[in-house]
């Protein structure tokens, strides 16, 4: 049996956030969006948000870190 994964409330906001302060994306991020772009239930602006980071990652205009947490 597989697991259900559900992202907290806000969650995407405030990955958004973080990545706006930083430029990092953390790995643990990562996962909590792939778990959001999994979920049927997302309403579109946080489907856009999501695509928007993945187009900014792939651009380079993001850092992925194997980090935890964004250093400040």
């Amino acid at each position: 049996m597989v697991p259900e994964i559900q992202l907290i409330p806000g969650a995407i906001s405030e990955i958004l956030v973080s990545v706006r302060d930083t430029g990092v994306l953390t790995r643990t991020d990562c996962y909590g969006l792939m778990a959001a772009a999994l979920d049927d239930s997302l309403n579109e602006d946080d489907r856009r948000s999501v695509n928007r980071l993945v187009r900014a990652v792939r651009q380079g205009k993001v850092k992925v870190v194997d980090d935890l947490s964004p250093k400040s």
